[in-house]
């Protein structure tokens, strides 16, 4: 057999191998979950909070927090990031509850207290569950739905088929698929990925209001992703932009807790454009 062959077969067994790899290690790759006991006791200071459990129809359980504010205005829908649980995640539900809204949070599959087998349909399923619960308490109109990072496509697929207040995706993606291929540009990630999570294609059916935050600094999801996400819906879309922020800091600047006052506090606005410039054209140079 010629050099040339044996190589192009030795390259091309590397190459397969690699793909087979990655398709049965990227949950071990993509998720980092923190386990927890079934007797666990949550606990976070100056917050008061009811623990529930869901059974799905597939036999999962879903493992969720309810952070509870008092004479609460309505109610945040928080879907975090991939790390971690809900453990840890809960401290910012205060962001929410000194505002006067209810909080809940819940734990992916394999998160947590939360079992079953997580895949991408089956976590999109169980979301719309947890949803349909909200709607049987609290009008649509007074639900607001908050995707940080991962949970920013989760969040985007729920309003999209739901008629929510609001959606704030913080420090989102274009899709899943993108944000991989920035790493491992050379694989076939539209044949491998199993969580290709296209947070663009669900934007576009998207109707209610629908606020962005990104740091600028963010080096894990670039700032400009969110500049492209917000050209999808851009009538009904508004970019808020965190000078200096990263993708796992933008609480700790003041600028994002202001702009997140503005943006869960507004009431939507008519604004007439009656006698304004919008038809006004510069004119051209000679």
């Amino acid at each position: 057999m010629p050099n040339w062959a044996y190589i192009t077969l030795l390259v091309l067994g590397i190459y397969i191998a690699v793909s087979i790899l990655l398709y049965f290690l990227q949950d071990y790759l993509m998720f980092k979950p923190e386990k927890l006991a079934k007797d666990f006791q949550f606990h976070y200071d100056n917050q008061e909070i009811e623990e529930y459990n869901i059974e799905t129809r597939d036999g999962a359980t879903i493992n969720g927090l309810r952070f509870k504010a008092k004479n609460p205005k309505g109610v945040v829908f928080y879907l975090k990031g991939n790390s971690k649980s809900i453990k840890g995640w809960g401290k910012f539900a205060v962001d929410f509850t000194r505002h006067g809204y209810d909080v809940i949070m819940v734990d992916y599959r394999g998160f947590g207290k939360s079992t079953g087998r997580r895949t991408q349909k089956a976590v999109k399923r169980d979301m719309q569950v947890i949803y349909n619960k909200l709607k049987e308490n609290v009008k649509e109109q007074y639900i607001i739905l908050y995707g940080r990072s991962l949970g920013s496509g989760f969040a985007t697929k729920l309003a999209s088929m739901n008629n929510p207040r609001m959606l704030i995706l913080d420090a989102p993606y274009y899709s899943l698929s993108k944000v991989a291929k920035k790493y491992i540009p050379f694989m076939p990630l539209s044949l491998l990925i199993k969580f290709p999570m296209p947070t663009y294609k669900w934007l576009k059916y998207v109707n209610c209001p629908v606020h962005i935050i990104h740091g600028t600094d963010d080096r894990l999801i670039p700032y400009k992703t969110s500049v492209k996400l917000s050209k999808i819906k851009s009538k009904n879309t508004r970019l808020y932009t965190v000078i200096g922020g990263g993708h796992k800091n933008l609480n700790t600047f003041e600028s994002y807790h202001k702009m997140l006052a503005e943006i869960i506090d507004s009431k939507p606005k008519t604004v007439s454009l009656k006698g304004s410039s919008i038809d006004v054209q510069h004119a051209a140079r000679a």
